[in-house]
């Protein structure tokens, strides 16, 4: 597999479409998929194997991953990663402290982001301060008094700054627990 761990297991996806991830790659070498676009993969393993649509996109990243044929974290509009980080506060509070600037400028290195939609205590779609990269926040209740935060950074432009960012937002997330903590 070329040093390249699948996110989901052998049995995972052996058990979803029976065949393991030897075997996957086997067949797309032989179909000629390191020659063949994304949707050309995705539309083989679904008119030729019957794949259904989410482990068409799971064995097709996987193989391209595998095969050199794109980076980790790497979609079609550029780079992309996400953190989460569940804490110990109602969402509404949580919330706040993503929607309010001067409660955003205690935790956040760079608060001055737009928010393009917000729908109350559950997502936030934000145009970050590059104003080239967007992120997604999704709030999750775990509990009365506990919360998960998803922050999802799209269009990063390179494997590096994938890293980096997913560095910052680990460090970001952990210092807004720790200025939300009671």
């Amino acid at each position: 597999m070329s040093g390249v761990k699948p996110s989901v297991s052998d049995e995972a996806v052996k058990a979803k479409t029976g065949q393991d991830w030897d075997t996957w790659f086997a067949i797309l070498d032989a179909a000629g998929a390191q020659n063949m676009t994304h949707q050309e993969i995705v539309a083989y393993l679904s008119e030729q194997h019957g794949v259904g649509p989410w482990w068409q996109q799971m064995v097709t990243v996987t193989y391209e991953q595998a095969r050199g044929l794109r980076d980790k974290h790497e979609m079609p509009g550029g780079y992309q990663i996400s953190r989460s980080k569940t804490v110990s506060v109602p969402v509404e509070r949580l919330f706040a402290a993503w929607q309010d600037e001067a409660q955003r400028a205690a935790w956040l290195p760079d608060p001055d982001f737009t928010i393009r939609k917000s729908t109350g205590n559950k997502s936030m779609r934000i145009t970050w301060v590059d104003g080239e990269t967007s992120l997604e926040v999704y709030f999750v209740e775990k509990g009365p008094e506990k919360t998960q935060v998803t922050v999802q950074h799209s269009k990063l432009p390179d494997a590096e700054q994938a890293e980096q960012m997913k560095a910052y937002w680990r460090d970001a997330l952990d210092k807004m627990a720790e200025q939300l903590a009671p």
